[in-house]
This record gives structure tokens, sequence and C-alpha cells, in this order.
């Protein structure tokens, strides 16, 4: 059986008391009007299909997060809901099959240690090395420096052996060295939105204000993106967080303060 087959056969069970069920449109889904299907309610109250709840799942594990935040809107508003699921409850109202709970447990393992530790193979032994501090490209790589007896210390941009001053986050003194991210920020190209009004001239990648995470933009729905890192929300255009964005526009529209110039300068994660 196919996995489009397992999707569409997927229904829940009406004789499950511990599921609430409606008879109203799929919250996932703005261009559902079907009142007949049996949906079920999610912890923060929108109605789920088991089909639209692991669409919108799986699409999040695509884009490397690891947490399941409701996209309904909150009625008459334009605001989402953002209530996060728990693997346990996505799981159950998802009917997820075993193939799907295997997917869904390895990605989320996957992106939360990228998330929150950063790794890199050491240019010297290839043993795996975490840096601690985000602020320092110079790392030390503790087996190195037990083989060799002496300090060995490598830059985290240019996989090189150090050179240069010990504290440094734009580069070692390396030929060569340059941040290929902060490149890609100042040259690539700008991008239009199918589904937004006003926007002109707007760089295809940001870094995220919060985290420094590369993002782009698949150019449909609203201006706004989850960072899959920090799973923080942010516009896309003005590179403000949604809340202080929505103060004074919507989703849909240009931003009051315009398109924010391109980043020359990457922010580092300041985790609490």
């Amino acid at each position: 059986m196919t996995t489009q087959q397992q999707q569409e056969e997927k229904q829940y069970d009406p004789g499950d008391h511990t599921l609430r069920f409606v008879n109203r449109p799929d919250d996932l889904d703005p261009l559902d009007d079907d009142t007949e299907t049996l949906k079920a309610e999610m912890s923060c109250g929108h109605a789920v299909t088991p089909q639209s709840l692991t669409g919108w799942c799986r699409s999040l594990l695509d884009q490397g997060q690891f947490k399941f935040l409701c996209p309904a809107l909150t009625d008459g508003t334009n605001v989402k809901c953002g209530a996060e699921w728990s693997y346990q409850e996505v799981r159950r109202l998802a009917v997820l099959t075993t193939e799907e709970m295997e997917h869904f447990e390895k990605t989320m393992a996957a992106s939360a240690a990228a998330t929150y530790c950063e790794y890199k193979s050491c240019p010297g032994c290839n043993t795996y090395v975490e840096r601690e501090d985000l602020s320092n490209l110079c790392v030390m790589c503790t087996v190195c420096t037990a083989d060799k007896g002496k300090v060995y210390e490598f830059c985290w941009q240019c996989m090189k052996q150090w050179k240069g001053p010990q504290q440094r986050s734009d580069r070692c003194d390396n030929d060569g060295c340059v941040n290929n991210d902060l490149e890609v920020l100042t040259n690539c190209e700008t991008t239009t939105f199918l589904e937004v009004q006003g926007v002109v001239g707007c760089p295809s990648i940001r870094a995220c204000p919060t985290c420094g995470q590369r993002v782009e933009h698949d150019r449909t729905g609203c201006k706004n993106i989850i960072c899959p890192r920090c799973n923080v929300e942010f516009c896309f255009v003005c590179l403000k967080l949604t809340p202080d964005c929505l103060e004074t526009s919507s989703y849909y529209i240009a931003c009051t303060d315009g398109v924010a110039p391109r980043q020359t300068s990457i922010p580092i994660w300041c985790r609490s």
C-alpha cells in the first residue's frame, strides 16, 4: 500500500470516546467547507482530520522543525493560534502509521540535535567537536590536544588550524577565511511574493533575526516565516518579529517600515 493510499484511508473511530468529535470545517484547510466528515478537536480547540494534521506536521518536519505549532487563525482575526501540540497528541490524532512514526521520531531527533548543539568534524582527527561559545570561531579539539601534547585549535568557519587572535567572531588569519552565509546574504537575488501585495526588492535569503539561521521563503502564503532552528516567527520582509510587524501591518500587505536592507552581519543566538 502506498503512502498516499494510507493517507486516504485514515479515519477516526466514532466509538473512541477519548476524542472530542465535531462536524465543522477543517481548521487547517482554509478551503474546506465539509461539515459531514468527522473531525477531531486538538487540545487548542481547532478541528482537524488525520490527513490535514499529518500533512501539516510533515511540512514542519521538512522545514527542519521539531515542534508542532497550530497554524489555524484565531476566530475573526489574522492571528495564528500558535499553540504547541505534543508529539503524543499529533501521533494519536494524525493516526500515524508505524512507518510515519519512525520517520517523525528520527527527523525530530535530528532536528533537535541540530538546533541545540553545534557539531563539526575536527579537521585534525575527524572526531565531532561541539562549539559552546557561538561568538568565537576558535575551537579547541581535546582529542588532538591530547594526541599532540599541545593545544590544537581550528577555525569553525574555514575548518583550518587556527591562526591569529583566539577570540574572534568574523574570521581567522588564514587566507580565504570568509563567512559563506554572509556572502550569500550579500549577493542573493531579490524575490517576489505571490500573495503579498506591494513588496518590491526583497532579498530572497535572510538570516533569522533571533538565531542567525539562513532561511529562504518559498514565496507562497504570507510574508512571515517560522525559523526551523529557533522556532521563532518573523517577517521575512521587514525582519521584525511577527507580533511587532503586525502592530502596524498584516500578513498579506507590505510592511509599514518597508523592506529591510540586506543584512551585513549574522545575529548570534543567545540561548537562555
